[in-house]
């Protein structure tokens, strides 16, 4: 079993409280969940509303297949959000 997990620090300047991040948060978490059968969670700066730091984890039989199954999610979020993603992989 190989597992492959990163975090992802989206910055979002237009978001002016934290009811809109939350809501941004639940959409995004719901779908990228859906569509990919990942675990995601926000897991740090809950308190600021202009950052939303989400984690991902990954796991596989094959490792090759977990990492490319990662990095497969990165680029949706990345496609599919208006916000600047800096993420690492661990």
């Amino acid at each position: 079993m190989y597992t492959e997990s990163a975090k992802l620090t989206l910055r979002m300047p237009y978001v002016d409280s934290l009811k809109e991040k939350r809501q941004i948060r639940r959409s995004l978490i719901d779908k990228t969940r859906k569509k990919f059968n990942v675990a995601i969670a926000e897991v740090d700066t809950q308190d600021v509303h202009s950052v939303l730091s989400i984690g991902i984890a990954v796991v596989s039989g094959v490792a090759s297949h977990a990492r490319d199954s990662l990095e497969t999610i990165i680029r949706y979020l990345e496609d599919n959000t208006d916000v600047d993603i800096d993420f690492e992989i661990y």
